[in-house]
């Protein structure tokens, strides 16, 4: 399956714990930052001052330890496409080897009016991308 989005990044000292590997809540954040430079990525209309999307659940495999120095490429898949909510697989591998997977797993992304916290339909445009 090809990727939505693929993003390429350093791990950085800061990331490890006291085990000199990074810590189970970097592995969220370099999904994070993934998912919203995907979004980013699609221009205009992803969110606004009236909708924008939230993190409705997220499911992590820790496959392996990260270690320092490492470049790690994040993936992004669409793995179902709803009415108001996304489900975004994701695998994070070694930047120097694909066959190095680190995690992999999905996230179920809802777009939500700011006002009121009612759900509403995807923005057209994920739409789009998510079907090319």
């Amino acid at each position: 399956m090809k990727p939505l989005y693929k993003i390429e990044m350093d791990i950085r000292w800061g990331d490890l714990d006291a085990f000199n590997h990074v810590n189970n809540t970097g592995y969220l954040r370099f999904i994070e930052e993934a998912r919203v430079q995907w979004f980013k990525s699609l221009v205009d209309n992803w969110a606004d001052a009236d909708c924008a999307p939230i993190l409705a659940a997220i499911q992590n495999n820790y496959k392996k330890p990260i270690s320092w120095p490492e470049k790690i490429h994040v993936e992004l898949f669409c793995e179902h496409i709803g009415t108001k909510s996304l489900k975004l697989a994701h695998r994070i591998t070694s930047a120097s080897d694909a066959n190095i997977v680190y995690a992999d797993g999905h996230t179920i992304m809802v777009w939500v009016n700011a006002a009121s916290g009612s759900t509403v339909p995807l923005p057209e445009n994920v739409l789009n991308a998510c079907r090319d």
